[in-house]
């Protein structure tokens, strides 16, 4: 893809302050877009656009919780005010409760996770989507989970919260399909972000080894693929849910196979997780 791809153009990202959704930020400013940044913790946020500017890139930052609509309205807002358009949205916020058993969970923990994945996804389309149609069109794309498809055991809100994200994902693209604008969703599975480097190399082995490929995904894999749902590259995709999960969804690859009647040999030795190439 051509390098300043979104040369003139102007993204938002909500939830990038950190991981997936900074990386997207600063991965939209390196191809050339004006970047609007929101999240809760505008310190976070002030060092992303800090770097951006740095870089050469154009950014600002707006704190917002993006389960509140004149939060969300203010920061689309603030994209026109300061840019005068908005060309592309990445909709990445998410929270909720501690792993747990359903009956375990706090309702108002419940909540939370849903205000913010459910709802916060709903009021940024709602504002963004007016915002692009003051130039012909645009492009979102909303942050699920592979977890929104298949389901995890101990992540009830969540779950819940990233399928209700395609759900209302596939309803925008049908509702805006002849109007300019696309509406597409991201699934990652398991990401090398701040978090799973919190937990150590333990949890990180044991996160590669589910995966087919045997590795994590990166931040910049995540980032790629966010900007090429917003080029006109992948311009008559829309309505859709694209995996970013070394094969996960595909199904189950077994560690090994057996022969009815047949004794199993024994398991083989798992190769060593392979490390991506540089993006």
């Amino acid at each position: 893809m051509d390098e300043q791809q979104m040369r003139g153009k102007v993204a938002l990202v909500a939830g990038a302050s950190k991981g997936i959704g900074a990386g997207t930020a600063e991965a939209f400013a390196r191809a050339g877009a004006a970047v609007v940044l929101g999240a809760r913790d505008l310190d976070a946020l002030n060092e992303v656009a800090d770097r951006i500017r740095k870089a050469g890139g154009q950014a600002i930052a707006v704190r917002t919780d993006v389960s509140s609509a004149a939060e969300m309205q203010h920061l689309v807002d603030a994209a026109l005010t300061e840019f005068g358009r908005l060309d592309a949205a990445f909709n990445n916020a998410t929270d909720g409760p501690r792993p747990a058993p359903l009956a375990d969970i706090d309702p108002d923990e419940f909540d939370r996770g849903i205000a913010v994945n459910i709802r916060g996804t709903f009021l940024g389309m709602k504002y963004q989507i007016p915002a692009m149609l003051r130039n012909s069109g645009g492009t979102i794309v909303n942050m699920a989970s592979l977890a929104g498809v298949t389901g995890v055991a101990n992540l009830a809100a969540y779950v819940a919260g990233k399928a209700g994200i395609i759900g209302l994902t596939r309803t925008a693209a049908l509702d805006y399909a002849d109007q300019g604008i696309r509406v597409n969703v991201v699934a990652p599975g398991t990401i090398l972000t701040h978090h799973l480097e919190r937990a150590g190399e333990r949890a990180q082995q044991a996160a590669a080894s589910a995966t087919p490929m045997h590795r994590l995904g990166t931040v910049a894999e995540v980032a790629s693929t966010v900007l090429w749902l917003c080029s006109e590259q992948s311009g008559f995709i829309n309505g859709a849910v694209i995996p970013i999960d070394g094969g996960q969804s595909a199904g189950h690859k077994p560690a090994q196979m057996y022969r009815q009647g047949e004794p199993m040999k024994p398991e083989p030795v798992k190769p060593e997780p392979v490390k991506p190439e540089p993006i």
